[in-house]
């Protein structure tokens, strides 16, 4: 089988910070543009593994594509990954802060670390990834520019950290599940927690009531996220994440839920993540 992770974005990224928390330092990734791209090489066998991918941020919330993406996909989440992200101002070495009169970064790597920037008369200039403005500039031995990115990225294009942890909000989590085809899907012996998606009929208190079931019989519902149903006049369906005791007290909400929806489609059953830093 081949070994090889698809991520999205590329080397040094916060994907690949994640890719080898969970599946050790010496994963070989497949960096790719776009999640469905991260999706399409997760289900081909013969090019990877499977796959990892951003699901949702502390403060930024859930990326909600990638929910349908999941669904849609002939994967199952096999585990999930809680990296603090650390963004810390990289330049090659030699380089004061004196000298920078630019610095490049993701829009979003930008906004999170602007009151350490805005100290600074620098040029803040957007970039399609972090891991890959760092790379630039060390390809191009720049002496007067700087990157936002993570540490990884510092190791692997020999950058130096010039300011670490320049972020502005220091409780910034992005959470990563892990996704393998189902074939290749292991449900660990250890698994206590459940990631699903149903549909009620709408009628009037039929959420509530699957609601009431997982709350009965003593789950945490730790994830509750509505989705319009395409084609649909305003009507929801709902991704839920569940954490459990044993895996008989699913199978007894789950059999309790059956009953009380049109659609249950489970994408998997796994060992609820650490929280690591980035």
């Amino acid at each position: 089988m081949n070994n090889s992770i698809a991520i999205q974005g590329y080397e040094g990224s916060f994907h690949q910070v994640a890719a080898r928390h969970f599946f050790g330092k010496d994963v070989e990734v497949l960096p790719c543009a776009t999640f469905r791209e991260v999706i399409r090489t997760a289900e081909d066998k013969k090019l990877s593994g499977g796959g990892i991918m951003a699901i949702e941020n502390s403060i930024a919330g859930s990326i909600l594509p990638n929910y349908n993406l999941i669904q849609k996909a002939k994967l199952k989440v096999t585990g999930e990954v809680f990296l603090s992200i650390s963004q810390n101002l990289l330049v090659n070495p030699g380089v004061r802060l004196e000298d920078i009169r630019e610095v490049h970064s993701h829009p979003m790597a930008l906004l999170q670390c602007i009151d350490f920037l805005e100290q600074h008369n620098w040029k803040l200039v957007e970039t399609e990834d972090t891991a890959l403005s760092a790379r630039h500039i060390h390809k191009h031995r720049s002496n007067h520019v700087a990157a936002v990115a993570g540490k990884l990225a510092a190791e692997l294009f020999d950058l130096e950290i010039l300011a670490p942890d320049i972020h502005t909000l220091k409780n910034n989590v992005t959470r990563f599940l892990v996704l393998q085809r189902e074939k290749d899907a292991v449900e660990p012996e250890d698994a206590d927690k459940a990631s699903l998606y149903f549909q009620t009929d709408h009628s009037k208190g039929s959420l509530a009531k699957v609601l009431g079931k997982i709350a009965d019989n003593g789950l945490n519902l730790s994830k509750l996220q509505s989705m319009p149903i395409p084609g649909s006049n305003f009507k929801y369906g709902f991704y839920a994440d569940m954490e459990f005791d044993n895996r008989k007290q699913l199978d007894k909400v789950l059999t309790a839920i059956n009953a009380l929806t049109i659609q249950v489609k489970m994408f998997g059953i796994y060992k609820t993540g650490k929280a690591v830093k980035g």
